[in-house]
């Protein structure tokens, strides 16, 4: 008997396709987005064999950028904002500018009309959200100045795109009808640009005060599930309230709905939560990309694809490179930027449908669109690896602002030898951590989090910013000449391939390493770790132990007898 299950057939096909060719991209050493691409072209109906639903993936996707934008607003202060909006606001608004003018000249080479142009133009002016804080989080410049920047200017160019979005019916309409209507244009960019601020309004004066007690009510409860069911009801129910009622993107939506609950305690543990969903929808958003794209406009127009990638790579990012730069920033922050946004996504789609429903974008046009897409995607990560590569060899601390010379101190390796290792400053690493200072053992902090680096460094005591899996970051924290390397992370089998990097590297090293499962008990062993602590089995054995030993009659005061040695 068969079944019809599309939902099923799509998230199962797109996310089988998407590890294989992941997988086989980081064996050839190229970036796993574009193994995801591939396995979106393959899904699609351009290509022979299997096809996804090709409605039902952009809804999928559209979730990861939900899901992404909220984890960036937990981590993102209204102050951060308010930081960059000196840059990030004329910058973006130039630089759509500068994008939209040379899409029309493109157009006009190939004997479009100037609205045809406009619309074409606007397409390749803004970035995509997901690629954009996929590149930033894995080289951990999410809190840097750069990260803010390219952030902020990104949220600009969201809110440029909304109004555009809105305002291009109206448009379209006035253009059919061959009558201006200046007056109902701009009634239509009041109202938008008012529902805009309503929104914003309501999220920093209720939503502050709400979404936090919401989330502490349901961690009350002590049920995981129902905290967790919270972070998605809040993050979705936000974002879909964001666009039904104020007309603001989906993406805006979940963006401020994490920033009002970023003042909570609760945020960090909201951001894990929810991390495994963002992984998954977000590898579906590149797969949807991907379902979208006929190869055979690579054959019929090869130098339109050329002249549009050129757009997408150089021209907006020149324009970006040159506006920060005009705004007394750094060489290095004025790439940063400027790489980041050389690449188009999400809005680009939907902008590019609108034009096609409105008959004033060809399907050349919309094809020529989403080929630009998926080679700027493909492009971001070798530009990334290039710009890295060209920064270390050319740049000096004399270069950079004081900000961001502060921002590189994690290059500086720690003065110290015979210390304690400590990778993760969580929960479990603070506490350790305390505890190794208490007794005057040196120590040095591996910590991905800048704000925890920046926290630890103020207290006087060495940290590292960045993944004690790389070799450069395990060097600059002197692992060779440490007594103990001790790992905190939760993750057990991410530890396991630190274990097995620093025995490799000192055979002799006393390693300590912390797990949650049996497996990963295994898995951290095997790998050569001389202990691995699993919580669960040290609460049995310290609970065994008060019972065939019990305390004096009078009770311990809280917090007492915890984490025993």
């Amino acid at each position: 008997m068969h079944h019809a299950t599309p939902l099923i057939t799509t998230i199962v096909g797109g996310l089988v396709l998407a590890f294989l060719l992941g997988m086989l991209a980081s064996k050839l050493r190229i970036s796993p987005l574009v193994g995801y691409l591939l396995a979106g072209v393959l899904a699609g109906p351009f290509t022979p064999g299997f096809v996804a639903d090709t409605k039902l993936a952009p809804e999928l996707a559209e979730l990861g950028v939900i899901l992404l934008m909220f984890g960036v607003g937990l981590h993102f202060s209204l102050k951060d904002l308010m930081a960059v909006k000196a840059l990030a606001i004329p910058g973006a608004i130039a630089q759509i500018g500068v994008a939209t003018l040379l899409g029309m000249g493109l157009s006009s080479l190939m004997g479009w009309s100037l609205m045809t142009g406009i619309v074409f133009g606007l397409c390749l002016s803004t970035a995509s959200t997901v690629v954009l804080l996929r590149a930033l989080e894995e080289r951990q410049l999410i809190d840097s100045q750069r990260g803010q920047i390219a952030i902020g200017w990104l949220i600009v160019e969201d809110l440029v795109m909304v109004l555009t979005l809105v305002l291009l019916p109206a448009v379209a309409g006035m253009l059919e009808k061959g009558n201006v209507g200046l007056a109902s244009l701009t009634l239509d960019m009041s109202l938008t640009i008012g529902k805009v601020v309503a929104f914003i309004a309501i999220m920093l004066i209720v939503g502050r005060r709400l979404v936090p007690w919401i989330l502490a009510r349901s961690a009350a409860t002590g049920s995981r599930e129902l905290f967790t069911l919270a972070v998605l009801a809040l993050a979705l129910g936000i974002a879909f309230g964001a666009v039904e009622l104020f007309d603001v993107s989906f993406a805006l939506g979940a963006f401020f709905a994490g920033m009002v609950l970023n003042e909570s305690e609760l945020s960090h543990r909201a951001a894990q939560d929810t991390l495994p969903l963002r992984d998954a929808f977000a590898v579906l958003f590149f797969v949807s990309v991907g379902m979208l794209f006929d190869p055979m406009i690579l054959v019929q127009e090869p130098l339109a694809v050329l002249g549009t990638v050129a757009i997408i790579v150089f021209g907006k990012s020149l324009a970006a490179f040159f506006l920060v730069r005009l705004f007394g920033h750094s060489q290095r922050t004025a790439l940063t930027v400027a790489t980041s946004l050389a690449q188009i996504g999400e809005f680009a789609f939907i902008l590019a449908g609108l034009g096609m429903a409105l008959n004033l974008l060809p399907q050349t046009g919309q094809n020529l669109v989403l080929a630009g897409a998926i080679l700027s995607i493909m492009l971001n990560p070798i530009l990334f690896a290039v710009l890295e590569r060209y920064l270390e060899k050319t740049e000096t601390l004399e270069e950079q602002t004081l900000e961001e010379a502060l921002e590189d101190e994690k290059q500086i390796p720690v003065d110290i030898c015979h210390h304690a290792l400590l990778v993760g400053f969580g929960r479990v690493g603070s506490l350790l951590g305390e505890k190794l200072l208490a007794q005057g053992i040196p120590l040095v902090v591996i910590e991905t989090s800048r704000n925890r680096v920046e926290e630890l460094r103020e207290r006087g005591i060495r940290a590292v910013l960045g993944n004690a899996a790389s070799e450069e970051i395990m060097n600059l924290a002197h692992l060779d000449c440490a007594r103990w390397l001790l790992l905190t992370i939760p993750n057990g089998y991410e530890a396991g391939e630190i274990v097995a990097a620093a025995r490799t590297k000192c055979p002799n090293i006393e390693i300590i390493a912390r797990a949650h499962y049996d497996d990963e008990v295994d898995y951290i062993t095997e790998r050569g770790a001389n202990q691995v602590v699993m919580g669960e089995r040290e609460i049995a054995n310290t609970m065994m132990g008060l019972l065939a030993n019990p305390p004096s009659s009078q009770p311990s005061a809280p917090g007492e007898g915890e984490n025993r040695p």
